[in-house]
């Protein structure tokens, strides 16, 4: 499958999320490239990631079938500063790829104003507050036309499963959930 996936990680990401999220989607043959705002992320718990790129090395227009956002409050606010992975995370909404966070991360595309008042959405309860302006579910997952956002940690394998069947199809989505006994 050709198909490529952007997983973004800063200082401080939440690592279940980032490495179900990852693990999952390389199961189903997807093409996922985890860029990091240094060479090696500590996560928010202390476990540590080697990305296979550097975001600031990206090409700021890269495109990307889905960019897949991980929670974590601290990572989340890293991700939100850096100027490099908002323009590449902008170009991508702009054509309409599918931009999927978790956690804290939906955070992200209220400050960077992707979402219209209309949309719907979920996050982890600790980051509600942020919502206001738009329709706010406590759905695990929801998906809103190319955006997809999820609750958190425990919401990692559904969220990850939902996206496997956006980018691949609901049987390649139910193969892996048998595999890992889900």
């Amino acid at each position: 499958m050709n198909k490529k996936v952007f997983v973004p990680v800063a200082h401080g990401t939440e690592e279940m999320e980032a490495v179900i999220i990852i693990d999952m989607l390389r199961r189903a043959s997807l093409n996922v490239k985890v860029a990091g705002e240094t060479e090696i992320i500590t996560c928010s718990r202390g476990i540590k990631i080697i990305p296979d790129v550097l975001i600031h090395k990206m090409e700021p227009h890269e495109d990307f079938d889905a960019i897949v956002i991980p929670g974590g409050l601290e990572g989340t606010e890293n991700l939100n500063n850096n100027d490099r992975f908002i323009e590449i995370l902008h170009h991508n909404a702009k054509n309409g790829k599918i931009i999927a966070a978790i956690c804290a991360a939906p955070t992200i595309l209220i400050r960077h104003q992707l979402l219209r008042a209309d949309n719907h959405i979920t996050s982890h309860p600790s980051v509600s507050n942020f919502f206001k302006e738009v329709n706010y579910s406590e759905d695990c997952v929801v998906v809103n036309g190319n955006f997809v956002t999820s609750r958190g940690a425990g919401t990692a394998f559904e969220f990850s499963l939902k996206l496997i069947e956006l980018l691949c199809n609901k049987e390649t989505a139910n193969k892996i959930a048998n595999q890992i006994v889900l």
